[in-house]
């Protein structure tokens, strides 16, 4: 999807190829690195995202993952994904299996916005700005 900006650069996961699945088939991004502890995918002109094990971020980031909150088992993180063409965005959002937590609406900050959670339990919020 080359229209989306990414508000992150590392989300972490329990499960790397379940994960990666989900973001494939929700978004197509495009695969610059798959190992079997981190994928990373490209977006637009120099943006990324990674995705790592739980497992892993120690090694990276020493005691900064004991400081996140954790939900479902993985460390908190939010993917905020700008894109124009919204309902296709979560019409396939929802057939990798994501779960709205919040519904299309106009958002006091001169957006329309959707908030969904993947299968890892992250929040991915898909916005476009109103004009």
């Amino acid at each position: 999807m080359a229209d989306a900006d990414l508000a992150l650069t590392i989300l972490y996961v329990s499960d790397l190829p379940r994960a990666a699945a989900f973001y494939d088939a929700a978004f197509a991004f495009q695969k610059t690195v798959d190992v079997p502890a981190y994928v990373e995918y490209r977006i637009n002109t120099g943006a990324r995202l990674g995705l790592m094990p739980q497992e892993n971020t120690r090694h990276f980031l020493g005691d900064v993952v004991g400081k996140l909150t954790p939900t479902d088992g993985c460390p908190r993180a939010e993917l905020y994904v700008h894109v124009r063409d919204l309902e296709s965005v979560i019409q396939r959002l929802q057939a990798a299996g994501a779960r709205c937590t919040s519904p299309l609406a106009e958002r006091d900050w001169g957006e329309r916005a959707a908030y969904f959670m993947d299968c890892d339990g992250y929040v991915i919020a898909v916005a476009n700005r109103l004009a």
